[in-house]
């Protein structure tokens, strides 16, 4: 596909030899050479209905109705608006929405740029603490491909925030990834399977690919920053229209 051969192109550019193979999984590649500090949001934590395009992230949750969902995004990049406009990512789009149908819920951020799984099993327990959510997303392992990290551990560390979130009754989804063919197909099937394997042994909602219509599309290129590694603005909408319908299942009594 011309898009790749272009994509791998580009990685000449940006990264080092050992990483000059990888394809898709970079597409929410979470840290580039000196980029990855530039890339970490705060904390995003505001009440849907009264939150708007220009409302900047916040750091505490601010006070919903009563029975109003919380939902606790922890991610990479590709949820930390890397090389966006503030407010002009997927969760913030995902804020708009919200107040948008008057849907009351507290959304907090707490997505980084260059986080694996091992990092946001980490980070989990004190974000649990601090937002007791009844909604976790976690949109992770990307990063531990490009690593080159074990599956063994990838899964590990899926199952043990799966887990957690639902020790505290929180409801799950996972925002799945796909690597390209150049892994090998062992490889590549794998790693798909992580997310379906864990959403499958504990229940969760799934979202295979979470780049679906962005990463595997006829205009792909067009939906990517300049790196052809990040997706732009444009790209945010289709992937929040990828995780809404799952979300809303959720919200549902």
């Amino acid at each position: 596909m011309p898009y790749f051969n272009g994509y791998l192109i580009a990685l000449l550019n940006h990264v080092k030899s050992a990483f000059l193979l990888l394809g898709w999984a970079l597409l929410t590649a979470l840290t580039i050479g000196t980029h990855s500090a530039a890339a970490v949001t705060s904390s995003q934590a505001v009440d849907a209905r009264h939150s708007t395009a220009k409302l900047p992230a916040r750091s505490s949750v601010l006070p919903a109705e009563s029975g109003a969902q919380r939902i606790l995004i922890v991610g990479d990049s590709i949820s930390a608006e890397y090389g966006l406009r503030r407010g002009s990512g997927w969760v913030s789009l995902l804020i708009q929405r919200l107040a948008a149908q008057k849907i009351p819920a507290t959304v907090v951020n707490a997505s980084i740029s260059g986080d694996t799984t091992s990092g946001g099993r980490t980070r989990l327990p004190s974000l649990i603490r601090r937002h007791a959510p009844t909604i976790l997303v976690i949109e992770l392992g990307a990063n531990d491909a490009l690593r080159g990290l074990p599956l063994t551990s990838t899964r590990a560390n899926l199952d043990a925030m799966i887990q957690l979130g639902q020790s505290i009754n929180a409801k799950v989804l996972l925002l799945g990834m796909q690597v390209p063919p150049n892994y090998g197909a062992r490889y590549t099937a794998d790693f798909a399977n992580v997310f379906v394997e864990a959403s499958r042994k504990y229940g969760t909602a799934l979202v295979p690919f979470f780049l679906t219509g962005v990463a595997d599309g006829p205009e792909a290129e067009r939906l990517f920053q300049r790196d052809r590694i990040h997706p732009n603005e444009l790209a945010q909408p289709i992937m929040l229209d990828n995780a809404w319908p799952s979300l809303m299942r959720l919200m549902s009594p």
